[in-house]
């Protein structure tokens, strides 16, 4: 079964953290991180894997 994934950041002003709505292979998963982490106001970007369907 293929892992999947979603990013999860903190953003500024905001007391808690966001989740993407989308799951991403690995591969993806690290390019968005890259691009959410380039983004105003956002810290702490993780990529954390999650069981299909959550």
């Amino acid at each position: 079964m293929q892992k999947v994934f979603r990013i999860t950041w903190a953003q500024q002003g905001q007391d808690e953290r966001k989740v993407s709505v989308v799951s991403y292979s690995e591969k993806a998963a690290e390019t968005y991180k890259a691009r959410k982490a380039a983004e105003d106001g956002v810290s702490d970007v993780e990529v954390v894997e999650v069981k299909p369907g959550e």
